[in-house]
């Protein structure tokens, strides 16, 4: 059998494209495992802070606002100056700000170290910068499995990061845990200068008449006007905003759910593991999806199975594996919902101005964040539970699955049966 050589160009351009990804994928990676494992340690900063719980998730809750309140303005600086020095700033800030919590014994510290440098910096690293910078590196058929590698990186993160922040703390205590989380977020910094340049020279030049065309010739402040008065954006940022609620409370009070179920806390951690390793499948075949079937549709099945799969959970009893089948299913739709979005967002818009218009959807996402991770708090110091929390999230679940219909998405072309040789 014969092998065809591809040509030197495609190579290059074939290698350039995995390395891009893989540089996307392992910040996304870094900052996510080290965000979404601070998760672990909220119970004992409560008790060697004695600050409350409640005040404990108000630190985590503002975190999750100013990860996104940080995406539009990294979003800007990133279409405007290229992505490798906001991507670098970002993992300095997550760095800093992870290794300064152990050494926080107050409200408004533990706000600066997790709600303002460490989710900060997760901000300008953050998926609207990645997610635009792998974009602008692919042709429209193929951002939507670019997007769901990238997102994938993230969960191989959670996965990965959880458990070695479980056995660190076992051998030589929390804040040294925290710390060594810290020190790997720095494995990271090659990723930026793979990821440098202007725009300019990443995008693909988009034809005459086309509406990329238009969106990459106008201002950033008419692009995110244009976008502003689009219903469809608006109803996507809305449910975003439902995702948001629901990846901040499990993320942040999973393991204190565990705790409330009276199971040992090592079961805390591997439910957030494994949330994290689903999710990779969950991303990947999204990315893979949403080339195949409309992408609303697709947003409004996520968000009806996570509904259903929150009752089901409530409804049984806790025991280690129902909490770990939960988590696995849970996963399969914990961020499967950012790939569509993004995608929306670029088949809109075009990606000239990606970073921007998906940031200001990320804001949305991280204002339901906020309110996700500090009501979480709020609701078990008055009520003793988390049951509150749970029936929101079916709430919320069942209006974002409905809300996402009249989002105005042209059909997809009829896909050819065959190829010609």
């Amino acid at each position: 059998m014969t092998e065809v050589a591809l040509p030197a160009g495609a190579s290059r351009r074939r290698a350039a494209f995995w390395l891009v990804l893989l540089a996307a994928g392992g910040v996304f990676a870094v900052t996510m495992g080290a965000r979404q494992s601070m998760g672990l340690f909220l119970s004992v900063i409560n008790t060697t802070t004695g600050l409350g719980l409640a005040s404990i998730s108000l630190a985590f809750g503002v975190g999750q606002l100013w990860w996104g309140l940080t995406q539009p303005l990294a979003g800007m600086v990133a279409d405007r100056y290229g992505a490798g020095r906001v991507i670098l700033l970002g993992l300095a800030l997550v760095c800093l700000g992870t290794a300064l919590v152990p050494l926080m014994t107050t409200t408004l510290g533990l706000i600066f170290a997790i709600g303002v440098l460490a989710a900060g910096g997760a901000g300008f690293a953050g998926p609207s910068v990645l997610l635009a910078s792998a974009a602008r590196l692919v042709p429209p058929e193929k951002r939507g499995i670019a997007s769901g590698i990238v997102n994938a990186g993230g969960s191989f993160g959670q996965f990965v990061f959880v458990p070695i922040a479980g056995a660190i703390t076992a051998a030589a205590g929390w804040a040294t845990s925290v710390q060594s989380m810290a020190a790997i977020v720095l494995l990271a910094l090659p990723a930026a200068w793979v990821l440098r340049g202007r725009p300019t020279a990443l995008a693909s030049p988009a034809p005459a008449g086309h509406p990329s065309a238009t969106a990459q010739r106008e201002s950033t402040r008419v692009a995110i006007g244009r976008a502003m008065r689009d219903p469809s954006y608006r109803l996507l940022a809305t449910g975003f905003f439902v995702c948001g609620f629901h990846v901040a409370f499990i993320a942040t009070h999973l393991p204190g759910v565990v705790a409330a179920c009276q199971l040992p806390p090592a079961v805390g951690a591997w439910a957030l593991a494994i949330v994290g390793l689903f999710n990779i499948v969950g991303s990947l075949a999204m990315g893979w999806a949403v080339g195949r079937w409309r992408m609303k549709s697709l947003l409004s099945l996520v968000y009806a199975a996570r509904g259903l799969a929150v009752l089901v959970f409530l409804l049984a009893p806790k025991s280690e594996t129902v909490v770990l089948v939960f988590a696995a299913f849970i996963g399969l739709t914990y961020l499967s919902t950012v790939p569509p979005t993004a995608g929306l967002v670029a088949k809109f818009y075009g990606p000239a101005h990606m970073a921007t218009l998906f940031g200001f959807v990320m804001l949305s996402h991280q204002i339901g964040g906020f309110l996700g991770a500090w009501l979480g708090g709020k609701a078990f110091d008055w009520t003793g539970s988390y049951d509150w929390m749970w029936y929101a999230d079916i709430v919320l679940a069942a209006g974002a699955a409905l809300i996402h219909l009249p989002i105005r998405e042209a059909k997809l072309a009829p896909r050819p049966l065959a190829v010609a040789a």
